[in-house]
């Protein structure tokens, strides 16, 4: 990929912030020097800056005026309130990208001005390891040049779709959520082997090779999970006894159950940061 020639500032450095800044250098996607940060912790602010090699910046406001694109990486309640510090300096040829949890673009566009563009979106763990899903939404006065933007900055964690800000709550129950649910099912996949004899380190690659490779399976053949489930059970074979135990335990509910749950807690959060 061809680097950018933009400007590119993370309001807050953390974990995400940190992984979204290595994917952009390993990709060669934009330049080191063309790379800025804030953060609140002058200890984080040396260590970033050294092993990044990346430009810190003494405050908010003259990160905003520098950059093309602000990248929002702040602790939820505290997003509105350093937006509106920095609001007078955005102007329309900025793009904010927000990874503030439940902060919705109407507060994220109130807080800087009516007419900036702004785009929210939900990252998720495995973007360290390079196999993440973003999910993103614009708010009313993004654009193309916004979408493009926010590919540029999340291609190379993994996967990203556009959705609908209606959609975001659902998607963090899902996708924002749904890794710790799947190490969950992995750590019992595993136990369930170092039951019946295997040794830790064997149960453990073959749960992890199982569930990577299913996954994989879903996604390159574009088959629904069910007809991917009939071709592993043979009629009176192993699987469909292991099957059985699964319906019996209620997995498939459970699941769903989480996902639901997930999704009402991040609303109730988004409804409590529009009151902030």
């Amino acid at each position: 990929m061809a680097q950018q020639k933009l400007k590119i500032g993370i309001l807050g450095m953390g974990r995400m912030g940190r992984c979204m800044v290595q994917g952009l250098i390993e990709s060669e996607t934009v330049d080191r020097k063309d790379i800025l940060f804030t953060t609140a912790h002058p200890e984080s602010l040396e260590a970033a800056a050294r092993e990044l090699e990346i430009t810190p910046v003494a405050n908010n406001e003259a990160l905003v005026k520098q950059c093309d694109i602000v990248v929002l990486a702040v602790k939820p309640q505290g997003a509105i309130d350093v937006l509106k510090k920095v609001g007078r300096h955005f102007t329309k040829d900025k793009t904010l990208i927000s990874i503030a949890a439940s902060v919705d673009t109407d507060s994220l566009e109130d807080a800087l001005g009516k007419n900036a563009a702004v785009v929210r979106a939900m990252p998720n763990t495995p973007a360290f390891v390079r196999a993440g899903i973003t999910a993103a939404c614009l708010g009313a006065n993004a654009s193309d040049r916004d979408w493009q933007r926010t590919e540029m900055l999340f291609k190379p964690l993994g996967r990203i779709i556009q959705v609908e800000e209606k959609h975001m709550n659902a998607v963090t129950g899902l996708s924002g959520c749904g890794p710790a649910y799947i190490y969950m099912v992995l750590e019992s996949l595993m136990d369930g082997g170092i039951k019946v004899g295997l040794p830790r380190d064997m149960a453990t690659l073959l749960a992890a090779q199982t569930v990577l490779g299913a996954a994989k399976m879903l996604l390159d053949t574009g088959k629904h999970p069910a007809a991917l489930k009939d071709e592993v059970t043979t009629p009176a074979g192993c699987t469909i006894d292991g099957l059985m135990e699964l319906e019996e335990g209620k997995l498939r509910v459970t699941l769903i159950k989480a996902v639901v749950q997930a999704t009402k807690r991040a609303s109730r959060l988004a409804k409590a940061a529009k009151k902030r």
